[in-house]
Parts: C-alpha cells; sequence; structure tokens
C-alpha cells in the first residue's frame, strides 16, 4: 500500500495527473462487471492472518430425534452440537501497461486515462470471471428439458419459466434463506445472460423493472422479476463452449502421438493440457497421457494408449451440448444462476475492496529507466477468494438459447 501512496504523492506533487480521477475512472470501469461478486457474504480477513479463510456454519438438528416426545420424568439424551467448515484461499490478480515519454507527449488521447479505463475493465471482468466459475461448480445441477447431461442438451431445451419454478422449488425445499434488504419483499436471485434474458421475456409473467408498481431499491443490473425471482442480467454469464475442435495432420501407425492440422486455440491448449481427460477421435475416445499431454511448440498431443489415426480425422471434446453427427460442432450451453442469500462468499483481505490502481510516473524508475522513458499505469486484487457456503441454496440450470 505505501508504494501506492508514494507513487500518487510523487504525481500529485508533480502536478501532471488529478490521480484522484484515475482511481475513481478505474473503479468506475471495474463496478460494470460487479454481477457476481454482489451477491455473495462478504469476508473481509485481518492482515497478517494467513492466505485462507474458514467460512462456518452450524449444522441443523433432526427433528427425528425429538419426534417421539419425552418420557415424564425421564430426561432425554444430549444432542452435539456440529459445524460445517468451508475453507478458501485467497489469490492475487493484477496486469499493467508501459506508457513512454513520447507516447504521453504526443498522443491524442488521454493515455493514462484510457488505460486506467481499459484496466478496470479487464481486471473487474477478472474478478467476476473468479466468482462466476466458483459458483458454477456446485453440484445442484438442472438440466433444461429434463435432459440427463450438459452434453444431452439440444437447441429446443431453453430457459422457460417452467425451469425457473422448479429451481425456486428446489431452493424451497432446502430452506434456502431469501434476500429481504432494503425493505423488498423476499425474493431468490437469478444470474443470467442477455440471451437467457430474450428466451424468458415474452412470458406473460414476466414483469420488468420498469413496470415495478412502488419505489423501491433496485440491483445493478436487475431487469425484471418473475415467480419471487429477481433477474440480474450479466455479460458475463457462464457459457460452455466445446474446448476443442481440431484435426489430425498425419496419419499414424500404433503411435501414442499424433500432431493437430491447425494451429490450437488458447482453450485448446488448456484442455489439451489436462493429464487423464478424455478426447474423441472421429468416432472413438481416447485418454490423454497423464503427463506430457501437448507440446506447445510442435503441438503433438500424447494420448495414454497407442492409436492407429487417419489424416484429417476430426479431433473433438464432448464438453458442451449436442454434437453434430458430421461436423462434430457442439452447441453452446449457457448457465442460469438462482439462488439464496448466503449461498456463496466473497473473500477479501481487510476489507480494502477488489481492485487498485497503481501508477509509477515517469522518472520513477530509478536506474532502471535511465533517461526517464517510462511510466506504467496498473491495476491489482489484493487479494481475493470465492467460494460456496451452501450447495443446496444454489441451483445452476444450464440450457440452450435462441
Amino acid at each position: 500500500m505505501s508504494s501506492i501512496i508514494n507513487s500518487t504523492a510523487t504525481m500529485a506533487a508533480s502536478g501532471r495527473f488529478p490521480t484522484t480521477y484515475y482511481d475513481r475512472q478505474l473503479l468506475e470501469s471495474a463496478k460494470t462487471r460487479f454481477v457476481h461478486a454482489e451477491f455473495g457474504q462478504k469476508r473481509p480477513i485481518p492482515r497478517n492472518s494467513g492466505t485462507h479463510v474458514n467460512f462456518r456454519r452450524w449444522n441443523l438438528f433432526d427433528p427425528n430425534e425429538a419426534l417421539a416426545g419425552l418420557t415424564e420424568g425421564e430426561t432425554p439424551t444430549g444432542q452435539s452440537l456440529s459445524q460445517t467448515d468451508v475453507e478458501v484461499g485467497v489469490k492475487q490478480y493484477g496486469a499493467y501497461v508501459e506508457v513512454t515519454d513520447l507516447l504521453d507527449l504526443t498522443a491524442y488521447d488521454n493515455v493514462i486515462n484510457d488505460s486506467a479505463e481499459l484496466l478496470g475493465e479487464q481486471i473487474g471482468t477478472v474478478v467476476e470471471w473468479v466468482t462466476r466459475d466458483a459458483m458454477c461448480a456446485t453440484s445442484n445441477v438442472q438440466y433444461a428439458g429434463g435432459a440427463e447431461s450438459r452434453s444431452a442438451l439440444t437447441a429446443s431445451d431453453k430457459l422457460t419459466v417452467e425451469e425457473i419454478r422448479k429451481a425456486v422449488r428446489t431452493l424451497k425445499k432446502n430452506k434456502a434463506r431469501q434476500f429481504c434488504e432494503d425493505g423488498r419483499q423476499p425474493h431468490f436471485v437469478c444470474i443470467c445472460s442477455p440471451e437467457a434474458t430474450y428466451d424468458l421475456q415474452n412470458d406473460e409473467n414476466w414483469k420488468n423493472v420498469s413496470a415495478y408498481q412502488n419505489a423501491e431499491a433496485i440491483y445493478s443490473g436487475e431487469i425484471g422479476r418473475l415467480y419471487g425471482v429477481v433477474f440480474v442480467e450479466s455479460t458475463e454469464a457462464k457459457v460452455y463452449e466445446q474446448s476443442v475442435h481440431n484435426g489430425v495432420k498425419s496419419a499414424t501407425s500404433s503411435s501414442l502421438t499424433f500432431v493437430l492440422k491447425n494451429a490450437p486455440t488458447a482453450a485448446e491448449k488448456e484442455y489439451l493440457k489436462r493429464g487423464g481427460a478424455k478426447i474423441k477421435i472421429g468416432a472413438n475416445e481416447y485418454t490423454l497421457a497423464a503427463t506430457g499431454s501437448f507440446n506447445e511448440t510442435t503441438n503433438t498431443v500424447k494420448l495414454s494408449a497407442a492409436a492407429t489415426l487417419a489424416a484429417d480425422a476430426i479431433v473433438w471434446s464432448d464438453d458442451a451440448g449436442v454434437v453434430d453427427a458430421s461436423t462434430k460442432e457442439a452447441m453452446p450451453v449457457h448457465a442460469t444462476l438462482v439462488f439464496g442469500k448466503d449461498a456463496y462468499g466473497v473473500v477479501d483481505v481487510d476489507g480494502k475492496g477488489a481492485v487498485q490502481l497503481i501508477v509509477k510516473p515517469h522518472g520513477s524508475g530509478g536506474t532502471a529507466d535511465p533517461l526517464d522513458q517510462r511510466a506504467t499505469v496498473g491495476a491489482k486484487v489484493t487479494a481475493y477468494a470465492a467460494v460456496i457456503l451452501n450447495d443446496l441454496w444454489l441451483v445452476k440450470i444450464e440450457h440452450a438459447v435462441s
């Protein structure tokens, strides 16, 4: 923190940049992305308390233990209190840009200001993705249209009012707590993509925010409500897309390895590095080698067992929706989250908030920058984490979209 204070103080003294404005600019850019992070139970942890935090909740007593009633004059056996602990470790995230003195002097645009805005957008999105992915790790999954798995979802299995009602039924049966802050009626919250919203808004029971009868506090991004659920739209809602869709460059005969036909995408590289993961080539399924499953330099894939492959055979992963029988391309699947209060938690160290702006002006680099040619603008999440606290209070609906 002292380095930020020193750098901003130097800039203020030089009269070059209004640092307060840039701080605000960064946070406003990031704030537009804080949808998933908004509804978690907030848990700041003090400095010098380690990198892990424990959330605790009391376990409910079994009503059957008291159902038989009391026997006159006899003291029943006492019950023991028990807790469930949820531990999560915090991590740092950050990025920066370098601004040369010549660019700062000659650019038509305000480079520092624009850099702060772009970094705020980037790091704000990172916080959203970290929170969103933690929430989507729930085992409480509902597949639209009664499908039994993600890969069984077809284009007709869209998000419907009926799917929302099923999710609400699940949450109520699991005794999920409802949100009721700011004098609002008790409600659950749903975070969904704009495409999912489109499929829901034709229902006559949908009520847009603009049609609310009484003035009331609304959430950032709130678009409407339906059957006791408040809907908040996020462009960062999770979409499961097919990770790998490539080809075999050259035929192989009883070989553990083969080379990809096309330059792999970032998603393909990430998937192919997962030793032990399943991959399909043509109509057959294979397992990636436990170690060294992908060589980025040569685009070589290593299998756990030797295989004979034809040139141009399609290499694909079955981790999205229904797969086209001919092209082996899979349909993207959207995730809509419906949840109650305290279903998940978010953590930051000492309650400092998610994003910090760090500006190092020209002349602050010492001997590493002897001609005062470089300044940097950075954004950092000091320490952050998100974790599910009660899996039964969060339902992930996986579905197709129009």
